[in-house]
């Protein structure tokens, strides 16, 4: 009998990649702040699932990571982006960022990220930069492991009075910076570009594979420069 899955990938596994937002929601981060960036995410998800859909080969899996007072995971196993729905958050509270990305950090050594079909995660920090806690024994938790070392990291430095030094450290990387975001339209704008340009980059390049390193983003590439908009926070 002839094989005619011969010449054929329909038993290839899809290759996986996972996003994580990583949120501050320490009191410094209530009021306008907030509501804007529940809006900014959720206007930001559609165009995750379109890049999706034009990638069809890789699989785009969410979770969601929020810290102030304690470290929640809202959404702790990873979602497809087709059945993702974000959940309003609300702030209060310090500011444990170090205690996040320790979290984060363990997230992605864990065995099931490991596999030769996970290109490296996207995290994306959305956060003023004011943490209350050891922000530097998170970042050394990130890089402790391969995972958290290829990590594409994207910090969105929310507010015109951002910490961009430690939003800086958070990337590890000294020829990239922080986007910044100061008003709604902005942080629409920027959670747009952080959450789907790494998939369109992975997925651009032949010869790309599964573990390879990443490739990094360009912050200043995004559609729009820092100054742009009205600074209403």
């Amino acid at each position: 009998m002839t094989d005619l899955s011969y010449g054929c990938d329909v038993h290839r596994e899809r290759t996986a990649l996972h996003v994580v937002f990583v949120v501050d929601v320490s009191g410094s981060m209530s009021g306008e702040r907030m509501g804007s960036l529940n809006w900014a995410a959720k206007a930001a998800i559609p165009a995750m699932r379109d890049v999706a859909i034009e990638h069809s080969g890789v699989e785009v899996l969410v979770r969601v990571c929020c810290f102030s007072d304690e470290v929640v995971w809202p959404v702790a196993s990873p979602v497809p982006v087709e059945s993702f729905v974000w959940a309003n958050l609300t702030a209060g509270g310090e500011s444990r960022m170090g205690a996040a990305l320790e979290a984060v950090a363990a997230a992605l050594a864990a065995p099931e990220m490991q596999g030769p079909n996970n290109l490296p995660a996207v995290v994306v920090l959305l956060s003023d930069g004011m943490p209350s806690d050891d922000v530097r024994a998170g970042i050394t938790a990130l890089d402790a492991s391969d995972r958290g070392r290829q990590a594409i990291r994207i910090p969105i430095a929310i507010g015109s009075d951002a910490d961009l030094e430690t939003l800086q450290a958070f990337i590890g990387h000294p020829e990239l910076r922080p986007l910044r975001a100061n008003n709604a339209e902005t942080l629409v704008r920027r959670m747009r570009w952080a959450a789907t340009s790494p998939l369109v980059a992975s997925t651009r390049s032949a010869t790309l594979s599964p573990g390879a390193d990443p490739l990094r983003p360009e912050p200043d590439r995004s559609p729009e420069s820092e100054a742009e908009g009205g600074l209403v926070w």
